[in-house]
Order: C-alpha cells, then structure tokens, then sequence
C-alpha cells in the first residue's frame, strides 16, 4: 500500500486538486462579506497555494450568531447522547475515508511530509473524534448529600459558544483536540484557524456536516489573527476561548477575555522544554530522544525537548551521538519525498527570524555544534537543517526563548541539584524529560521539573488518555483526556425540597 505512494503520485494528486478557501458557516460555504480574500504561499516550494476568504468581525458576528442560534433551539445540545455519539463516529470515519485528501492540504498548507500527515497527523485526528464520540453517553451527573427531605443534582451543562483559535504546526490534531470535547460535551463552535493552515479545517467541517452534525454548530472562519481573532476573543456573545499558540498572543487573549465580557480562557502556550540526561544514562537512546523530540516537524512543536542538559562528562560523546542519529534518521526533503522525515519551515519570515535568532545566539557566545543552515534554497521553499549549539549558561537568548525551528540548545551541569535548578530556570513549563539508570533518581528529577508532561527514559510518548499542557506561561487548561471535558462545561446545581 505504501509503495503507491510516491513523490509522482502527489503532485499528480496535488495537480488535481480543487483548493477550497472559503468559510464555512450555518451549514454552508461562505465568502467574506466584503469580499476581500488572501492567498497562501506553499512553504515547500514558494508557489501560490490556496486562496482564502479573509473574515473580519462582520464574519465573526455571522459564524457567532449562527452558533447561538443552534445552541439556543438544543438542535445539538439536547439531542440524545447515543445520537451524538453516532454522529461523531461517522465523523471520525470521514476523516478516515478522506485521509488521502486532508494529508494532501495539510502538507500543502504546512510544508511537513505528506506521509506523517497521512500517518500522524489525519490518524490521530480522526481517532481524537472517535475518542471523545465514545465519551458521549458516558458521561454522568452527580448527585450531593442532603437531609431526607432534598434532592441536590449536579449537573454538568455546555458553556453556549466556544471560540476556538489553533495554531499552524499541528492543524489536524489540535483543531480536533478542541472540537471533540467541545462538541461531545453539547457546545456550539465557531473555529478560527491560523491563517497559514486552514485547508483541513474547512474540509472536516464539510465532513462534519456530511455526518448529520446539524448547521451552525460548528463554523470555520478564515483570516488574520489581528482581524478574525481578535474580534472572536472580544466578542461579547462568546461563551469561551480555548488558544493554543504562543505566549505572547495568549496574553492578548487573556486580555481581550478581560475587556469584554469576562468569557473563560484555556491557553496552551509555548516552552522551552528540557531533556536532563545524566551520565549514568543510556546515551543512545537519549541522543534518539533528544533528536527526535526536537527535530521532529521540524522544530515546529511547542513541547519540543529544545533544552539539553547533559551531565558535563557526557556532554561531547551525548552530542555526537545527536548528530549521528540526525544524519542516520532524520532526513529532510521535499514533503512529497516518501523518505523525508522533516520538511520544511512554515514559510520564508518564519525561517528568517529562526536564522535572526541563531545570529544573535552566536554573537552571545553560543557554539554551533553542528548543522542549523538555510538549505535547498534551489527549491523556492522554506527549509533549514536540524542542529545544535552548546550554550555559555541557561541566560543565553539560544537557551531562554523559544525558536519554533529545529535548533537545540545543550548545556552542561554537574551533579542533581544543578540539573533540577536548570530544568526549572525558565518561564515555559509545558515538558520535560530526564534520562538516568537510577529510577530513584529518575523520581525526584520527574517529581521535581516544574512541567505539564515529564518523561522517564523516553519522549514525547503520549495518548488520548493522557492531559496535555503546561505550567507557568506555558499556559492552562488541559487538552486530551476526559479532563478536558470539563473546561468546555459548567456546574449547576439543581435542589428540590420534598413535601
């Protein structure tokens, strides 16, 4: 099956394709009601790709209003659970039939290589629906303890209208990380993706609908953050905002909560996570880890292991170690090369500010170790090779903030108590791993690294059971896990007195 899949097989798919860049609201497809559009530059190759309707508030306040209205006739909130789950499984199975298709627009809109779309990316999407589908009519109200003569319920009811804002690096997966349990709990959404990747949102939305999802309860509103977003998070008639991005816009979201109508926040925001590898470790398989956990995608993942803290006897033999698996595993190409395993940055000023940041690291004083280069530059598209720096100290820029591109930063500590205060010297507190043999030291490090997710000899392992997301700025609010049920509801308590 997977021998079909060549570099031939998706440009031919990709020549055929109809690129469908308009809204989704109320059940239809959509233009901007000024009319104003914008086109999006593959970052494979520098060639135009789709063309998209470019929303304003005039559009939020149509997707809102088309939201509110399906929430308020229970058109979705009171139908029966059984029916609601039925609904998402058929979802769940479109996503599946239409893997070839999505893979195609999310590699079109992103740069990362068609086959971890299709393999990742879809797979995963669909089986987070499905996930939260099953969920449906398995969830209970409680009810208190009262005197004899009461009857205390409590119920957990939908928020009304959720506003959803993803981000670009992982469009499949987090949209369905949002709508899932948004959806499963009885909410209305209305979905802004980023303006670089919303190919696959408009198309799950079609095939939303296509399962009997009934209209206005999910809409897709293309455009600019600036324009689109920021009107979705000021909007007064908008229950919740759950973001997933960077920090810095986290904190406009939580402003813009603030300066309308107090509506609820969940951020998941950026990190600068750290991998602690001591000397008594398995090096090979911490140089995968390490490897793998940051160059994967890229670079493009806000829990990528960007930190090495290597115990300072290991530190030269962990790093070589690190480039030989990067060489040996990680291959970079063209996203349609079956072989490639990262593809490219998410667009040229993207890869230009990772280059900035690079420069401005090595005029500190941080080394190149190895690779971290603009390459296939013939190509038109956006691409840089994996590589690492070793850092003076954890005050280094390379070390502090973070890059979003595959640069990883190593910094040498001695002794346990060195390696704790370095892993938590840092604003993010999204991940963290630690690598040793001594599973009683393995705990107190895991115990001890102020993060979301910590990983014991391995990372970036993860399943739908599990909550994803951070401390500190690295944001709050869980997604994944029935955990994350509870963010899009609410606690109401219905008493009854008897006689």
């Amino acid at each position: 099956m997977t021998g079909q899949y060549t570099r031939e097989y998706w440009q031919s798919a990709l020549d055929a394709a109809t690129l469908n860049g308009r809204m989704f609201i109320n059940g239809g497809f959509e233009d901007a009601a000024d009319g104003t559009t914008f086109v999006r530059i593959r970052p494979m190759d520098g060639k135009p790709g789709g063309t998209f309707a470019r929303g304003k508030a005039v559009d939020i306040d149509r997707a809102v209003a088309a939201a509110r209205a399906a929430f308020e006739s229970g058109v979705w909130r009171k139908k029966d659970p059984a029916e609601k789950k039925r609904i998402l499984l058929k979802w769940a199975d479109l996503i599946r039939e239409n893997r070839e298709e999505l893979a195609l627009l999310e590699t079109i809109d992103v740069g990362k290589p068609v086959m971890a779309s299709l393999n990742v990316d879809v797979a995963l999407a669909a089986n987070c629906i499905q996930y939260y589908a099953e969920l449906c009519d398995k969830l209970y109200d409680e009810v208190a303890p009262t005197g004899p003569n009461d009857r205390a319920i409590v119920r957990k009811v939908p928020l009304g209208v959720i506003g959803a804002i993803t981000p670009w690096n992982y469009p499949l997966i987090i949209d369905s990380w949002k709508l899932g349990p948004a959806l499963a709990a009885g909410n209305s959404v209305v979905l802004k993706p980023a303006e670089q990747s919303s190919l696959s949102a408009i198309r799950i939305a079609e095939l939303a609908s296509q399962a009997g999802l009934p209209d206005g309860v999910l809409n897709i509103v293309t455009g600019y953050g600036e324009e689109a977003g920021q009107a979705l998070a000021r909007h007064m008639d908008v229950d919740m905002i759950a973001f997933t991005g960077s920090t810095e816009v986290g904190k406009l979201i939580m402003g813009y909560a603030a300066q309308s109508n107090l509506k609820r926040v969940a951020l998941e925001l950026g990190g600068k996570s750290p991998i602690v590898v001591f000397a008594d470790a398995d090096l090979d398989a911490a140089a995968s880890a390490a490897a793998w956990g940051c160059f994967y995608n890229a670079g493009e993942t806000c829990h990528a292991s960007t930190r090495l803290l290597a115990e300072r006897s290991i530190m030269d033999e962990l790093i070589s170690k690190i480039e030989e698996v990067t060489a040996r595993e990680i291959t970079l190409g063209h996203p349609f090369e079956p072989s490639a395993q990262i593809g490219a940055l998410i667009e040229d000023a993207h890869l230009e500010k990772v280059l900035g940041m690079i420069e401005a690291g090595e005029k500190e004083g941080s080394k190149r170790a190895f690779g971290a280069e603009k390459v296939m530059a013939e190509t038109g598209g956006s691409y840089m090779s994996p590589g690492v720096f070793v850092a003076k100290s954890n005050s280094d820029s390379l070390a502090r903030n973070e890059i979003f591109g595959p640069v990883l930063t190593a910094i040498a500590f001695d002794g346990e108590e060195e390696a704790l205060k370095l892993a938590n010297d840092t604003n993010y507190g999204l991940a963290g791993a630690v690598f040793t043999s001594d599973m009683g030291k393995a705990h107190r490090v895991s115990e001890g690294i102020h993060a979301g997710t910590v990983w014991i000899n391995t990372y970036d392992i993860s399943s739908l059971a599990t909550p994803f997301g951070g401390f500190k700025q690295s944001g709050f609010g869980r997604d994944r896990s029935v955990h994350a049920i509870d963010k899009y509801c609410d606690y109401k308590t219905i008493w009854q007195r008897f006689g």
